[in-house]
């Protein structure tokens, strides 16, 4: 069985519920919740199960017991529509923010899908920026490049497929860690935010920071349902199965 937390950094230790640690606080850092996914499907007519918010709010309570942080980092994408959001996401992202600030700490990283945020950030105090600094690492959502290392950035829903000798394989949310260039990419927070394949060559890397490192030396961890699986170097992947 896998493990549910590692550290792989100093102080910087990251978790099968998709959220990293830090040890200054320490701090629970989380990002692309892309709450109001479904509403913003049904105004292009397709209809799903209102079952995203529902889900980070069930991991955001889990975390909270059972980590204890006393900060959290939201690293941007709180919000999934680029316009102004319905009335049921804009009650979607008050309620999850609620929960969170009224627990901890919150810093809010602003995100490329996050327009119009500060318009509900602020029935709470807060205040969206781009980025925060903590433990000599730069915390950004990941669509612009500060340029600043060692970095954590969300963005890129990073995943891998692993192929199967006697099926389809599957497809795992992962963190990304180029150690060399000092890259950490963290999974999203959203289950249903699957991203595209790291080890897919025709797959386009979205994220500037990581699109400028060797990839192929970069180390993949899993986010499974049986634990962090540590899978090597995204170059090496190509030999495994399942």
């Amino acid at each position: 069985m896998g493990a549910r937390k590692l550290e792989i950094a100093p102080g910087v230790t990251i978790t099968n519920d998709r959220c990293l640690l830090l040890k200054d606080g320490p701090t629970a850092v989380l990002g692309d919740l892309h709450l109001g996914y479904e509403s913003a499907l049904e105004s292009e007519g397709m209809f799903i199960p209102r079952i995203n918010t529902e889900s980070v709010r069930e991991a955001l309570d889990r975390l909270l017991g059972e980590y204890e942080p006393r900060r959290v980092v939201l690293l941007g994408d709180i919000k999934h529509d680029f316009r102004r959001s319905s009335y049921e996401a804009r009650d979607e992202v008050r309620e999850i923010i609620k929960l969170v600030s009224d627990a901890v700490e919150t810093v809010v990283i602003r995100g490329n899908h996050d327009n119009y945020l500060q318009n509900l950030l602020g029935d709470f105090g807060l205040t969206a920026v781009d980025y925060v600094d903590l433990m000599g690492w730069r915390l950004e959502h990941g669509h612009v490049d500060s340029g600043r290392r060692p970095v954590i950035i969300g963005h890129e829903h990073p995943s891998v497929r692993i192929p199967g000798e006697l099926s389809g394989g599957m497809k795992l949310q992962c963190y990304v860690y180029a150690r060399q260039e000092g890259v950490l990419v963290i999974p999203p927070f959203s289950p249903f935010a699957s991203g595209s394949d790291l080890n897919q060559e025709s797959e386009p890397i979205l994220a500037p920071a990581l699109a400028a490192c060797d990839l192929s030396a970069a180390e993949i961890y899993g986010v499974s349902e049986v634990g962090l699986m540590d899978l090597g170097r995204l170059g090496d992947l190509g030999g495994l199965t399942i």
